[in-house]
């Protein structure tokens, strides 16, 4: 069962978007310097599609995006949760995903995203601030026949992973402010 902690509305983890960001608790990941170690823990209540599609009526043209911060124990929870978004009639909200794992589970379609965060916190490294992070946020888009790898106008790199009709195309340098 996914739990959540709190939520907020924040402005910075995915760039260009207004953002619901929902913490959700019970990550395996235990990153040493973790921001949240709160959230290692089981606890909180459980976040049901009622739950999340009640605070976007809430926040009915306020919010852009629903960003699940976490979820790395039930990353099959988190896509379902993704998914029924699309299906409850919201295709204007966007869906981001951070998480801790340094790949995509096995399973996960990310076309049920629009924006994923992979990558565990390394304190040596920093967070997606820093130039020298090991953590990655990407734009989820659909697979085109030619590559090209050339910077794009909102600071991204064209070049990206594939996955079958999906491509992840790394906009991580969007956090950098002396790009």
């Amino acid at each position: 069962m996914l739990k959540y902690v709190n939520y907020d509305i924040v402005f910075q983890e995915v760039p260009g978007e207004v953002t619901l960001a929902v913490n959700l608790s019970g990550c395996p990941n235990g990153c040493p310097g973790c921001h949240s170690p709160y959230l290692q823990q089981d606890v909180g209540q459980e976040l049901t599609p009622a739950v999340l599609e009640g605070w976007l009526h809430r926040y009915a043209g306020e919010v852009t995006c629903v960003c699940f911060m976490g979820g790395d124990a039930a990353p099959q929870e988190v896509a379902a949760l993704a998914t029924g978004l699309r299906r409850e009639g919201m295709p204007e909200i966007k869906t981001a995903w951070y998480s801790g794992r340094p790949s995509l589970p096995d399973g996960i379609d990310p076309g049920v995203f629009d924006f994923i965060k992979l990558g565990p916190y390394e304190e040596r490294c920093g967070g997606l601030r820093s130039r020298t992070t090991n953590q990655r946020l990407y734009r989820v888009e659909r697979a085109e026949t030619e590559r090209n790898t050339a910077s794009s106008a909102d600071g991204g790199s064209s070049e990206g992973t594939a996955f079958g009709a999906f491509r992840l195309r790394d906009i991580t340098a969007r956090f950098w402010r002396d790009r």
